[in-house]
């Protein structure tokens, strides 16, 4: 039987703990340490969960693990996933993979210099309703795509921005298009390939004094691979989450994935392959005062045990990551600012 794949971890937030518990769980897997600047933040996980913890950067990447699971700041995503990778670790990285093309590019260009598997976290792959819709797509069930819209209308809250020391800075955040909606331009991706064509309008409407950047977005676009789309997104939502959708209209027929977290399928009328008997999906992050996308950690971690040790191909890998990053800068530069 192989040895457990050693996971160490950096940045000890609420998202590290996720990763934690699932790594610890894992029959295939062990946490061998944690890495915080803040050590408060470092010896809080330490002390529940018995796992070594650091302070010290090169101390860290001097240990013995394996793989670094990176869940900073999103602005620091590129730089410590390089400097994971030069002292000989694998990266899985969380959403977004980084925050401009050019530290993504670089991000594959290392990985694929020094031999370092590069990874990164898309749970809402593996949600039972697009994992179902992916099949039938892939097996051209639906036929040419005509039309795809992506709604998103949630609710970030002034305590969101203020509990945190870098949720809504420009530099460590980036925009709602990595922070809050990168998952479902990353179904796009994974459903229908490239875009083309984008132009749009952006707006700061509801958190001035909050965020250095937009709160809400509207898009046009041509898919590559045939058929036009929209998105529309938006952290204004009054009082909570409200909707994670996808609707896709086929010459075959028409789904809709929704719920809040494109975890229900919410409409279908097809040629004879409607979608019947889905596994339950799991239950959103919870995060006190607010919700975020589907909690398929679990998934993730078992994946790449089983990529690490070659028993399976990993769900995201570094190109996908780097496409979805072009895919937001697309958006962005298209954009216009609505005072």
């Amino acid at each position: 039987m192989s040895q457990p794949i050693r996971f160490g971890i950096m940045g000890c937030g609420y998202i590290a703990q996720r990763h934690l518990k699932h790594i610890i769980d894992h029959p295939g897997a062990t946490a061998v340490g944690l890495y915080d600047s803040y050590a408060d933040a470092a010896q809080s996980l330490e002390n529940e969960y018995q796992v070594p913890c650091y302070t010290n950067l090169d101390d860290f990447l001097g240990s013995d693990c394996d793989i670094v699971v990176i869940c900073t700041p999103n602005g620091t995503h590129a730089e410590l996933a390089i400097k994971s990778m030069k002292a000989g670790k694998h990266v899985l990285v969380e959403k977004p993979m980084a925050t401009s093309v050019e530290d993504a590019q670089k991000m594959v260009e290392i990985a694929k210099e020094l031999n370092r598997f590069l990874y990164v976290v898309k749970q809402n792959r593996y949600n039972p309703p697009v994992q179902a819709v992916k099949k039938l797509i892939d097996n051209e069930s639906l036929g040419n795509l005509q039309l795809v819209s992506l709604n998103c209308f949630w609710n970030r809250n002034e305590a969101y921005y203020k509990n945190s020391n870098w949720k809504g800075s420009k530099e460590l955040d980036g925009g709602i298009l990595y922070t809050q909606f990168s998952h479902f331009i990353d179904i796009l991706y994974y459903f229908f390939g490239d875009i083309e064509g984008v132009n749009g309008y952006i707006g700061n409407f509801g958190h001035q004094n909050l965020i250095d950047f937009e709160d809400t977005g509207s898009f046009n676009f041509k898919v590559k691979s045939g058929g036009v789309g929209n998105m529309s997104v938006s952290t204004c939502a009054y009082n909570q989450n409200m909707e994670g959708s996808i609707t896709m209209i086929g010459d075959n027929g028409t789904i809709k994935i929704g719920g809040k977290y494109l975890n229900t399928i919410d409409y279908q009328q097809t040629n004879g392959f409607d979608i019947k008997h889905l596994p339950q999906s799991s239950p959103a992050n919870n995060y006190g005062f607010y919700q975020g996308s589907m909690s398929n950690h679990d998934k993730v971690i078992d994946n790449v045990v089983e990529a690490l040790n070659g028993q399976a191909e990993i769900m995201t890998t570094a190109d996908d990551g780097l496409q979805v990053v072009k895919m937001i800068d697309q958006f962005y530069k298209s954009a216009k600012w609505i005072s």
